[in-house]
């Protein structure tokens, strides 16, 4: 496993619509491990593909449940709206009022391509919608409502 550079605001690869993943091979489960170490290093709570400079759609969250992974994640259910505080590994040291679905049912892959379906509120709401906005090119400042640097 290792330790990936996070791409920061301003990077093209942030701005991207990612391609889904076609097959899932060795190359997407390092991905995969080197993204969650990533992530843990750096006290993070999701990561997208993206952040790491790689333009496929591949998130992983821990909302501290344990790791999901998901792979060519797709939105099946929301419900209900809810505004809360967000920041990004990729916007180090900024944090917005976003409003967000306050239930979620997201259906993806997992690492050995079976599908899974991930139902969330909460934390995991929010985190799953904050990192699929990333695989469209989309950063969560471009949708707060207030942004404070605390």
């Amino acid at each position: 496993m290792a330790i990936l550079d996070i791409k920061k605001a301003g990077d093209k690869v942030l701005k991207e619509a990612c391609v889904p993943v076609g097959k899932i091979d060795r190359r997407i489960r390092q991905l995969l491990d080197d993204m969650a170490q990533t992530m843990y290093d750096a006290d993070g709570v999701g990561l997208a593909a993206p952040q790491v400079g790689i333009s496929l759609r591949v998130i992983i969250i821990d909302a501290g449940d344990g790791l999901i992974e998901l792979i060519n994640p797709v939105l099946i259910e929301s419900e209900g709206e809810e505004k809360g505080t967000e920041g990004c590994l990729s916007v180090p040291g900024i944090y917005g009022e976003v409003q967000r679905f306050s239930k979620v049912v997201v259906e993806g892959l997992n690492r050995n391509g079976k599908r899974v379906r991930i139902a969330g509120t909460g934390l995991l709401a929010r985190a799953l919608q904050h990192e699929m906005d990333h695989l469209d090119g989309v950063l969560f400042i471009e949708k707060a409502q207030t942004i404070s640097t605390r």
